[in-house]
């Protein structure tokens, strides 16, 4: 089996390369030719943090494996930053061990990869102006991303701490050639929006209904347990609502099921999932004054589909280091 640490997760799947591949491990999920169980988490006794497990099958390719993630609290700026862990990858045929591969880097490719197919189906095709609400990895990852599927030209950042909204913005201005500029509130970095990705950590809304406008694409990334919620109800039942997997929206769609506890809205609220938009089963926006909203809770078979497509890549580059179990 190969290790593949980050540095080279980084080289072998940039996230332009990882939007096809997301195309492919949706449109298999809403096949149904995966196995994907809701994700668990532990918590470790005495310490800031909890284990995220998640195992899955994915049939073509066919392989399986298992996505171990210590999610643990540290301040901004820690080098290790919040998810720590590793994908184990596995092939069917054999159930043999094919690779062991670095987890925080192909978790915020392949999240940010899917929001650009999400995007990608979902977002007027003259989108041009993004907004990040949030000012963290997965916004840096969302605004290359967004450049991956639209012609971004101008970008706005809001955060709670206008200092650090404000490196970010010189960061990807830097690195982009892009116009970012910083907004004192999530309304006022929406009002020009036609993308808006919030990735926050926020357990209550930062994104109100009212402030959205005819048109928009909005990706919701940061909440992924029930009790979370990044917009509030108004946004949700005033979009056309999609989701990465309908059982795991179910289960941890914060926005989603405070709307439907509330009475706001029902689970028919949800158009389909975006591997069945991709396939042709669930329609897409169907006009240019729509607003249309894709909440990411994150699956096994993406991070299968991608850790394959890195295995694959590092076999034919001789990228990794190969250890063999059983020697």
């Amino acid at each position: 089996m190969r290790i593949i640490p980050r540095t080279e997760v980084e080289q072998l799947l940039p996230v332009a390369r990882c939007v096809p591949v997301m195309r492919q491990a949706m449109l298999a999920t809403s096949a149904g030719d995966v196995t994907l169980p809701i994700r668990q988490f532990m918590p470790i006794p005495d310490a800031p943090g909890k284990l995220a497990i998640m195992p899955g099958t994915l049939g073509d390719p066919a392989c399986f494996g298992i996505k171990l993630v210590c999610k643990y609290d540290r301040p901004h700026g820690d080098p290790l930053g919040t998810h720590v862990g590793m994908v184990m990858l596995f092939d069917s045929v054999k159930g043999v061990p094919l690779a062991m591969i670095e987890g925080s880097s192909l978790t915020a490719i392949r999240t940010s990869a899917t929001s650009a197919l999400a995007t990608d189906l979902l977002a007027r095709r003259d989108a041009r102006r993004l907004a990040m609400i949030g000012n963290g990895e997965q916004a840096d990852r969302h605004v290359h991303a967004m450049r991956a599927v639209r012609n971004i030209d101008h970008v706005t950042v809001w955060g709670r701490d206008p200092a650090r909204a404000g490196m970010f913005a010189e960061k990807i201005g830097r690195k982009t050639g892009v116009t970012v500029n910083v907004a004192n509130t999530p309304a006022e970095a929406v009002a020009e929006a036609d993308i808006i990705c919030t990735t926050t950590s926020a357990r209550d809304p930062v994104l109100r209904g009212e402030d959205l406008q005819p048109g928009q694409h909005v990706n919701l990334v940061g909440a992924a347990i029930p009790a979370a919620a990044e917009v509030d109800d108004e946004a949700v039942s005033r979009s056309r609502f999609y989701v990465d997997y309908r059982e795991a929206a179910m289960a941890a769609a914060g926005e989603l099921l405070g709307a439907i506890e509330r009475g706001v809205v029902t689970e028919e609220h949800i158009i389909g999932e975006i591997g069945d938009v991709a396939g042709g089963k669930a329609p897409g926006r169907e006009s240019n004054d729509e607003i249309t909203m894709y909440k990411s809770l994150g699956v096994a078979s993406q991070d299968l589909a991608a850790a394959h497509a890195i295995w694959q890549m590092a076999e034919t580059q001789n990228k990794g280091t190969t250890v063999d179990l059983l020697d």
